[in-house]
């Protein structure tokens, strides 16, 4: 994956479209196929005699409507992923997906890299310069100062070896090739 720019603003306004736009799909699918499980499966909810009915016993039912619900929200976002308005939000949801398989290898990577990996130093490089594009776009600026310190004992580190490394080196099989080394 190789880093490109993002423009903030349509960024924050289309994830926010789209954070809008899944919930309200979600809720209101969800009622709609817990209510339609329900009229087709459910227990009898009438009264007898006048006394209420302390439990329907649908719950499973409502359950099953929002799995299909998240089902069917998650499969519209799938198909329209590769539309031009999902464009930036799709790239910073891959990008995050990417820094985890990263963070869970980050000790092996780490140490790869003090043994002098260049391909360590290459992912250690995406990886620090992709983590900062993604926190300002988030506004996370909480965590700002330590990636900075990384990021400059990364460079201090790469400069001192005499090596030129760059984060659109990077490739995604480094991490398996990574992960064989250690």
């Amino acid at each position: 994956m190789k880093l490109r720019e993002i423009d903030k603003n349509i960024y924050k306004k289309n994830l926010n479209i789209v954070t809008v736009g899944l919930v309200a799909g979600l809720i209101i699918l969800s009622l709609v196929f817990g209510t339609g499980l329900i009229a087709i499966f459910g227990a009898d909810t009438s009264l007898s005699a006048g006394r209420d009915v302390e439990s329907t016993g649908n719950f499973h039912l409502n359950l099953l409507g929002v799995i299909l619900a998240a089902v069917a929200c998650g499969g519209a976002l799938w198909r329209i992923k590769d539309n031009p308005f999902l464009g930036e939000v799709y790239y910073v949801w891959r990008l995050k997906a990417l820094h985890n398989r990263i963070y869970r290898q980050l000790k092996s990577i780490k140490s790869a890299a003090g043994a002098d990996s260049i391909d360590a130093f290459i992912t250690l490089s995406f990886y620090y310069t992709s983590q900062k594009q993604v926190y300002l776009l988030d506004n996370n600026t909480l965590t700002m100062p330590k990636l900075e310190q990384d990021i400059a004992e990364l460079e201090e580190t790469i400069t001192r070896l005499g090596l030129s490394v760059s984060p659109d080196m990077f490739e995604e099989s480094m991490l398996i090739d990574l992960r064989v080394e250690s």
